[in-house]
């Protein structure tokens, strides 16, 4: 991230450019998939900037998976909201899933495989918050829909969710989420919703 002779540096501004750029590479070729010198190289920071802003790769690394973790969160809550009662809910999840499934950089759940890369603490810790997050909204619509129990449908949705998502990256997209949607949307009518 070369400055601008007379500019001053903005070390948010600079960190934030460096997630950003990090993201999709680190996304792409997986954690352990490239080294920190080739990393700065093709985001184009020296090492000492990223150390500076990031400690290490492993802080890079847990940044990364926090915002990708946050952005996806409020992806799905976004289009959830969008829906008006708690089928249609339930529905946009797994069709704003497969519009991701869809995408030619589509390499499944960051978080998940990150989890399966480092069996680490820090790395765990986020991916477990990163699920309670899935859960929590489809707790949510369970509820709404008035499910006899919210919190096992939810448990049962995420794991349409998560299986939908390995499915469509190590078998094929092309209706991972479509097949999990009428799945999810069976398990909701028969869940004692009204």
């Amino acid at each position: 991230m070369p400055v601008a002779k007379g500019t001053t540096i903005d070390p948010v501004r600079t960190r934030a450019a460096i997630l950003e750029a990090a993201i999709p590479v680190l996304y792409e070729r997986g954690l352990d998939g490239i080294g920190v010198a080739e990393l700065c190289a093709g985001i184009g920071v020296s090492k000492e900037t990223l150390y500076r802003h990031f400690g290490t790769k492993d802080g890079l690394v847990r940044a990364v998976l926090e915002a990708r973790s946050e952005r996806t969160t409020r992806w799905l809550t976004e289009s959830v909201a969008a829906a008006s009662d708690p089928a249609e809910q339930l529905a946009a999840v797994f069709d704003t899933l497969q519009q991701w499934y869809d995408e030619p950089v589509f390499r499944g759940c960051a978080m998940v495989n990150a989890a399966a890369q480092h069996h680490v603490d820090p790395v765990r810790a986020i991916t477990a918050r990163h699920l309670d997050g899935y859960l929590a909204l489809l707790t949510g619509i369970a509820a709404r829909a008035g499910a006899t129990d919210p919190h096992v449908l939810g448990r049962q949705l995420l794991m349409l969710v998560e299986g939908a998502t390995v499915v469509a990256q190590h078998h094929g997209a092309a209706d991972a989420g479509d097949h999990a949607r009428r799945a999810a949307l069976t398990l909701l009518a028969a869940a004692g919703a009204s």
